[in-house]
This record gives C-alpha cells, sequence and structure tokens, in this order.
C-alpha cells in the first residue's frame, strides 16, 4: 500500500513539479536510509517546493490544500479543548465553523483515523483540508503561548486556605511525586519559567523577605521585579523547584545546585538551579541557557574587523594560553564555545573541562567537574592531557594547581583557553602572580587576554537620533577627528522593550597581546597600571573606547557603556 502510495505521488509530482524518475529514486534511497517522510527529502533535496509537494498530497487524497494558516481562521474554542501534545504530535489545528462542519487542518493525510479522536474531543462534526506543518506549528505555538496564564492570574486564582494547606503538604516527598498538572504551585512555577523564556529573561531569582516574596528576572543584564507573591508560598514553590532539579527537599540548611530542562514550543531550554539558605528561608537563582539563541559564531559577537582579524588568528596558535577575563555573565562562555566552534575540524581533538556544561558541542569532547569525587579542573586536566589533545578549554583557572597545569600544557605544545574573573585584560596577569605563579611562567605562556562585557543596544522599535550638547560630547569624550557633526542615539520605550529603551546585548572588548614589551614587564612583577599603559601605547583599544565606537555607531548609548566598564585613565 505504501509503494503504491508514494508511486502514485511520484507521477502527480512528475506531472505537477516536473520532478524525474532518477530524482524520485534518489529521494526513496534516502528515505529508506534516514526513514524520513518522502516530501521531507523530495524538498530537503530541491526536487520540489513544499507548496508543490503538499499540492499533490491535496490531489493524491482528494482533500481542500490551505497554502497559508491565517491564525484568525483558528477556532480557539475548540482548540482549548484538545491537548497540546496531541495536537503537536498529529500535526492538527481546528479551524473557523463553515456550513455546519468544523475543518481540520492536518500535515500527514495518513492520520485520518485521528479525525476521529477530534471529533470526540471537541464533541463537533469536523472534516480533513491540508496544510503545511510549519504553518501548523506556527499558529499551534503563537496560539496557545497567548492562551497561557501569567503568574499574577495564578497568584490571584489561590486561595488562603488552600495555599496554607498546599505549602504544608508539598513539603512532603510522597504528595510531591504525586504532584498533578492542576496543582496551583506547578502551575505557578510553569507560568514563571513560560514567561521568562517569552521577556528572553537570563535569569530568575526567588527571594525569600520577612512578609514576603520577590521573583525577579535578569533581562539583559538588568534585574526587574516581576511579581511579589505571598509569604505562605515560598516553601512549595522552592519545593517544587527541588523536584524538577532533582534535589533533596528535605535538606534546607546547605547550598545545592542542580538543572531542569524544560521545553517551550519548539525551544529547549536547559535552567542550572543554585539554592542558598538565607535568614528568611531559601533563595533559588534559576539561570536559563536557551540553546536556540547560543551565538556560535565569531562574526555576530560584535568584535570590530581589525579586533575580529587579531582574534582570529589567537585561538589558531599552535600553543600558548588565550584568556578570556570579565565578571560573571559577561558572555566569556559564549566567546570560547563560538572559537572552539570556529576553529573546530576533524584533524584537531578538542576536549573541554566545564563547570556546568552549558551547552553540547558536536566533535568536542566535554567534561564535567565532579569535587565530590575529587574531579576537579586540576584532576581533570592531567587526565585530558594524556588524551593527545590539540586544544583545551579549561572553564575556569581558580587556583594556583590549575594554572600550574595549564601553563605546563601549554609550554607542551597545546593551545588552552580558559577564564577568569578579574577587571580588565592587564589584571589578568597581576592575578596569575598573585595565585603564586611565576612571573617568568607567565610571561612565557600566555599569549593574549581578551577583556569583555556585555552592554544592552538601543531597542530598533523605539531607536531615536539626536544631536548631544557640546558639553555632554566633552563629560564623555567624544567627538570626531575631522570635527564632522555628531549624532548619537537612544531608545524612548515602547511596549517592545519594556519601557527600557534597550533590547538585546553586544560585546565590547579589548584584547591585550603579550608582546615582548609586554613580557618584559611581566618579568619585572609590573603592575596592572603599567601594563595596560604598555598595551594601549601598541595599540590595545581598550573596553571603554570600544564602548564609545559603538556608541558613535549608534550601536548603544555612553550611559550603557559607563555603566559596565570601570574609569580608565589612559
Amino acid at each position: 500500500m505504501a509503494v503504491e502510495l508514494q508511486k502514485r505521488l511520484g507521477e502527480l509530482l512528475r506531472e505537477m513539479a516536473g520532478v524525474t524518475e532518477a530524482q524520485l529514486d534518489h529521494a526513496l534511497a534516502q528515505q529508506r536510509e534516514s526513514g524520513a517522510p518522502i516530501g521531507e527529502i523530495l524538498i530537503k533535496l530541491r526536487y520540489a517546493t513544499r507548496e508543490q509537494f503538499l499540492e499533490a498530497l491535496g490531489r493524491q487524497f482528494d482533500l481542500p490544500v490551505l497554502p497559508v494558516l491565517p491564525r484568525a481562521s483558528v477556532n480557539s474554542a475548540l482548540l482549548a479543548k484538545i491537548p497540546l501534545s496531541f495536537a503537536k504530535r498529529y500535526e492538527l489545528v481546528p479551524l473557523v465553523e463553515e456550513h455546519g462542519q468544523v475543518p481540520v487542518a492536518i500535515a500527514n493525510p495518513l492520520n485520518l483515523q485521528v479525525i476521529d479522536d477530534v471529533r470526540l474531543l471537541t464533541g463537533v462534526p469536523v472534516t480533513p483540508v491540508l496544510a503545511s506543518s510549519e504553518a501548523i506549528a506556527d499558529v499551534l505555538h503563537a496560539l496557545y503561548e497567548q492562551a497561557q496564564e501569567t503568574a499574577q492570574d495564578v497568584i490571584e486564582d489561590f486561595d488562603s486556605a488552600r495555599l496554607s494547606q498546599l505549602a504544608e503538604s508539598i513539603e512532603e516527598t510522597t504528595d510531591l511525586l504525586t504532584a498533578t498538572e492542576d496543582a496551583p504551585i506547578i502551575r505557578l512555577l510553569n507560568s514563571l519559567m513560560f514567561r521568562a523564556v517569552k521577556e528572553r529573561a537570563s535569569d530568575i531569582h526567588i527571594e525569600p523577605y520577612e512578609r514576603e516574596v520577590v521573583v525577579r528576572y535578569r533581562i539583559d543584564g538588568v534585574l526587574h521585579n516581576v511579581l511579589t507573591p505571598p509569604k505562605r508560598v515560598h516553601a512549595a514553590l522552592i519545593s517544587r523547584v527541588k523536584i524538577m532539579a532533582g534535589l533533596d527537599i528535605a535538606e534546607r540548611r546547605t547550598p545545592q545546585d542542580g538543572r531542569i530542562g524544560i521545553r517551550i514550543g519548539d525551544r529547549e531550554v536547559d535552567i542550572r538551579v543554585s539554592i542558598i539558605p538565607v535568614a528568611n528561608g531559601e533563595r533559588a537563582v534559576l539561570r536559563l541557557l536557551d540553546k536556540e539563541h547560543l551565538l556560535l559564531d565569531l562574526n555576530l559577537l560584535g568584535l570590530p574587523p581589525a579586533q575580529r582579524a587579531r582574534f582570529d588568528q589567537l585561538i589558531r596558535l599552535p600553543h600558548g594560553i588565550l584568556l578570556v577575563t570579565g565578571p560573571t555573565g559577561s558572555g566569556k562562555t559564549t566567546t570560547l564555545y563560538a572559537a572552539l566552534s570556529q576553529i573546530n575540524s576533524p584533524d584537531k581533538n578538542i576536549l573541554t573541562i566545564e563547570d556546568p556544561i552549558e551547552y553540547q558541542l558536536k566533535g568536542i569532547g566535554q567534561m564535567q567537574i565532579n569535587p565530590k569525587i575529587n574531579l576537579t579542573f586540576a584532576s581533570s586536566l592531567r587526565s585530558i592531557l594524556r588524551q593527545d589533545p590539540d586544544v583545551i578549554l579549561v572553564g575556569e583557572i581558580r587556583d594556583a594547581e590549575t594554572a600550574e597545569i595549564s601553563i605546563h600544557a601549554a609550554l607542551t605544545g597545546h593551545l588552552v583557553f580558559s577564564t577568569l574573573h578579574t577587571n580588565d585584560a592587564a589584571g589578568a596577569v597581576t592575578r596569575m602572580v598573585d595565585m603564586g605563579i611565576e612571573p617568568f611562567l607567565v610571561a612565557s605562556s600566555v599569549v593574549a587576554i581578551v577583556a569583555q562585557r556585555l552592554v544592552r543596544t538601543i531597542c530598533s522599535a523605539c531607536r531615536q537620533s539626536y544631536a548631544p550638547a557640546p558639553e555632554e560630547l566633552a563629560r564623555l569624550g567624544l567627538g570626531r577627528p575631522d570635527g564632522r557633526p555628531v549624532t548619537l542615539a537612544r531608545g524612548a520605550g515602547c511596549p517592545t522593550c519594556g519601557g527600557s529603551g534597550y533590547r538585546g546585548r553586544v560585546a565590547i572588548y579589548e584584547i591585550l597581546v603579550v608582546d615582548d614589551q609586554i613580557r618584559r614587564l611581566i618579568m619585572a612583577k609590573a603592575d596592572a597600571g603599567a601594563i595596560n599603559e604598555a598595551a594601549v601605547a601598541a595599540g590595545m583599544r581598550t573596553l571603554r573606547s570600544d564602548g564609545m565606537e559603538k556608541v558613535l555607531q549608534g550601536v548603544t548609548t555612553a550611559e550603557e557603556v559607563l555603566r559596565v566598564t570601570q574609569q580608565q585613565v589612559v
């Protein structure tokens, strides 16, 4: 039967799209290997367009075809009766009633039996029509997101007595494991995570105080209050977080770390959970790692052309240590992942040691440290050196032992990437010396230090240009060498950016290359200021100057650059 259907479909595609016999045989051979639908293979190979394939399916099964699927055509009342998992699995969506029948858009005409299930779920007569998988998925995600209740709706729906009872029972392990998806505390946490992803938050903070709980999101590097639920929900909310993260709900005296994996529509989001005991209960921070929005392209990181070319040379050196510095949340890991992706090739053995592994990188061996079994950065690095690596990423140099082994690796023919928490590039040198590393070892192993920060970018929806006053330019140290007038930009604030005037972030960088002059200063135990001055004299662009260049380009504002960079006298 399947062969007959494919044969008939092939004839239709030859007639309608000009698919040749050889092309069809090639697509069928690929289908036997991969098991993918024949239509997807034909479209991927560009033997037919999605529209042509859909039209051929419609003619084969004698079904009407909808080339587009407007959101307004969906029957929201009936959609609410169909579970999202069911609608996504069978790729279907009910449409507005026509002539006493409800059309149901489906992507796979071989799933006609599910039409009977839809009839039972909705209680109305239905008839199938064809639409593309993409169109159905898009409209499903948009409408189910729209229907999601907000965290405030959940809070307002709570009853005091019911909440107290739930808070008491949810602390018991047995009740938690049997909790249903309709439990208010589960709906509350799901809503908080859903909204956080939708608003591009990087962190969710759940902070207990004497009489209330404050929930805050970090969006584009800045914290915002989003909800203040009553204190009585706190224990239940933290317990739910612990259950999802696989933590011990009975332990409330010591810090705990865990991980949650969620899916919202087609987006997979990893959530790192940190819980610590504080004066009024337990404080939780959930860091969201959105795999879909991970930047692994150096061209998208915001490096100016000259710095981009220099950075590309540095990551292709045969040996040495390349350090990336900056505070927590400044994008160090993203920069290193992009660098690894840039140089990753079959002829290189790349291994990483991380805490934790934030994203899986194809073709790269990634190792998670575990101090509980003495699997530290230092011990892992010793083991990795026996794996014949070409490039090693050490998540962070935290102590002298890790630094010494990294230096040993660099001096024996390995390229080592790592991070340090320092304010600027020059500070990384003095930090390593303070750890107890001999200056001559630092000078001979470190090839470059990259310092970075993230600045918010101006919202494109409410962007405005303006001519700054001369006093403002003088205060900011801005101006053009040729004396041309300067035009800056700022965001007026709109619903798209939540009134902040900013949406998204871009990195600013300074790249300190360790040349002969810098090596002599390191050997002489010079302070960070002297090293920084020498680097600037050799042409290094500082964080402040790189940021101000982006201000002149209209990417961000001077206030934003001043917020994230320290005062530098150069």
